[in-house]
């Protein structure tokens, strides 16, 4: 008998609405997959379609069908913040009290001071930017004198950008690794490397950025997993947000057609990983981050061409789970993530779709994935939708 096996997938960014007591100026009118829908006059996914997303809300070109093939719903996110990490962690059962510390006027002289001596470089910038503007506006000043460029933005991120011909990668991950050291003493979830690469007036980010996150504060279901011998493969960056901790196997592909087909590798050929998690971060990265609604919804095409092989793979003994981790609103002002319900689909061969209405937490799909495998006593948040 083939043991069973659980796969979840987290579209980055791609939220499904405002939750109702998000206050945030900057999220108003915020809802990722209506508000792509509507500004690129419809959207055609048909994988996506057929298991119930056109159930959960009004997305232009996406009907609302009779009979889905999968369970469909929303969920709430119970953590306060709404960056990556939090989202991550919260979707496997740990859900956060106190909000990750950001900084949208810059670090204070407590963490650039110290930063500045051991790193023995000057900075630019210390503000709140976009990554992609900034390397524009100052690339050329950081390649003249060899400071790096700090910058954040509504996340609890400290970001490094620096010119690879100018910092080499591997300078840059060790400037990084320090920085890390400092500022994890401050409640920041992550430092990030933003190697680019290009001339004036055309610069560009490369595929070699790196995160440096805080581990989990307590055991996530890939802990638990662990602890009760089941393998466990991350795809994406998902072993940067749970800094390796649960996890038996990765492959940190670097764009949403990559973590597609390891995925669909993973399916296929990969029978001895009990949980596949992946992560496809060029919804938020490349399209919510830069406004760019058509680059989104062009996203969101390839990734439901690849569902469709997908659900071919799919073996009587799995269990797909379709999310968000947050929103990334590509048609408002902000560039910002947004604080949103996220979509959840939830398909096997073997049970019965139904509408999972609004759940009280991403959390639920750790505890859906623990029912599945056969596990009793869940010990960490949520409650299974099995």
């Amino acid at each position: 008998m083939t043991p069973k096996r659980a796969i979840v997938i987290v579209l980055d960014g791609v939220g499904i609405g405002m939750l109702p007591d998000n206050n945030d100026p900057e999220d108003a009118g915020s809802n990722t997959l209506v508000n792509t829908a509507k500004a690129v006059g419809g959207l055609k996914l048909p994988n996506m379609e057929k298991m119930g997303l056109g159930n959960i809300d009004n997305i232009i070109g996406v009907k609302s069908v009779s009979s889905p093939i999968a369970s469909f719903g929303k969920m709430y996110e119970k953590s306060p913040g709404k960056d990556t990490t939090t989202g991550h962690w919260e979707l496997m059962g740990l859900i956060i009290d106190k909000p990750f510390a950001t900084y949208p006027d810059g670090f204070p002289p407590a963490i650039i001071d110290p930063f500045k001596k051991e790193v023995k470089r000057g900075i630019l910038a210390n503000y709140q930017a976009s990554g992609t503007e900034i390397i524009q506006r100052l690339g050329e000043e950081h390649q003249k004198t060899g400071a790096l460029i700090i910058y954040t933005s509504a996340d609890s991120v400290f970001q490094i950008a620096a010119h690879e011909e100018t910092i080499p990668l591997e300078e840059l991950y060790k400037i990084c690794a320090v920085a890390y050291n400092i500022v994890s003493k401050y409640n920041i979830g992550r430092v990030i490397a933003r190697p680019f690469l290009g001339t004036p007036g055309n610069y560009y980010r490369t595929p070699n950025r790196k995160d440096y996150s805080l581990p989990p504060f307590s055991d996530t279901l890939l802990d638990q997993l662990i602890k009760k011998e089941h393998k466990t493969y991350a795809i994406g960056k998902i072993e940067d947000i749970f800094a390796f901790c649960g996890i038996s196997h990765t492959n940190h592909t670097r764009s949403n057609s990559a973590g597609i087909e390891e995925t669909i590798k993973a399916i296929k050929y990969n029978p001895e990983f009990s949980f596949i998690f992946t992560n496809l971060v060029d919804f938020d990265t490349k399209y919510g981050h830069r406004n760019n609604p058509q680059g989104m919804a062009d996203a969101l095409l390839e990734f439901d061409k690849g569902l469709e092989i997908i659900l071919k793979e799919i073996k009587d003994d799995d269990l797909l789970i379709i999310t968000a981790d947050h929103g990334c609103d590509p048609t408002t002002k902000s560039t910002n993530h947004s604080k949103e319900y996220v979509p959840v689909l939830v398909y096997s061969k073997n049970i019965q779709a139904k509408n999972l209405g609004i759940r009280e937490t991403f959390a639920d799909v750790a505890a859906s994935v623990w029912e599945w495998l056969g596990l009793d006593k869940y010990p960490l948040n949520g409650k299974s939708v099995l």
